[in-house]
């Protein structure tokens, strides 16, 4: 049951990231939306101020990815013939591939197009369900990388900490209101209760939440390097 409960927690933690993960496309469809190919496009006008929200929510959603990643490197799963990251090269890899040969969208702008047809959705998941896997593990992938992320690691805690906690409470605040906004504006306006904008509302709340959550228990503050 012990270990049943340990593989529990680490498939809550590679969520985490892959949530992240799925935050950040989300909210670069939509920015790549009004810069580039509705210039005059107000994505959810009037209940949501500003399309440029969604930069705030890609912030929160990065400053998630490391906390979560940390949740699962704690704990000791075992490994079944290789580690995590090289099942994330194989997903990532057979994903491109049918990217490639199956979907009717460029595999270098999957993420930055309105197409929601099963080709291009089934792609950009177990893409993202690779990247989620990868990062996840990332520091066995080598000891250069293991050095460069606790290089980077020290540096957050001794400098940075406070800068990233703030900024934490304050992308999660912003994530938090794209959900309500989203929320709000689909009981009003019912032609936007669609599969992408529910995939939206549910990711930004993730996503605010656990900001919110890694800040109250302060993750940044209780994160060190490991000695050389």
């Amino acid at each position: 049951m012990s270990r049943a409960w340990i593989i529990c927690k680490k498939t809550f933690s590679i969520s985490l990231v892959f949530n992240a993960l799925l935050t950040i496309a989300c909210c670069v469809g939509i920015i790549a939306g009004f810069f580039f190919y509705f210039p005059d496009w107000k994505p959810f006008s009037p209940y949501l101020l500003d399309g440029n929200v969604f930069w705030f929510v890609i912030a929160a959603a990065v400053i998630n990815v490391f906390p979560s990643a940390l949740l699962g490197r704690k704990l000791h799963t075992g490994r079944f013939l290789f580690h995590h990251y090289f099942y994330g090269f194989l997903v990532l890899v057979f994903a491109g591939v049918y990217v490639l040969l199956f979907s009717p969208v460029p595999l270098h702008v999957l993420f930055f197009v309105n197409n929601t047809s099963p080709e291009v959705n089934v792609g950009r998941f177990f893409l993202l369900g690779g990247f989620a896997l990868l990062l996840d593990d990332l520091p066995d992938v080598s000891k250069r990388v293991e050095a460069s992320l606790n290089w980077l690691k020290g540096k957050v805690v001794d400098k940075a900490k406070r800068f990233i906690v703030v900024a934490q409470a304050v992308t999660g605040a912003f994530s938090l209101y794209v959900f309500a906004a989203v929320s709000v504006g689909m009981l009003y306006e019912p032609h936007w209760v669609t599969v992408a904008n529910i995939l939206l509302v549910a990711t930004t709340l993730i996503t605010g939440v656990t900001s919110f959550i890694f800040v109250k228990r302060k993750v940044w503050h209780n994160i060190a390097p490991k000695s050389p």
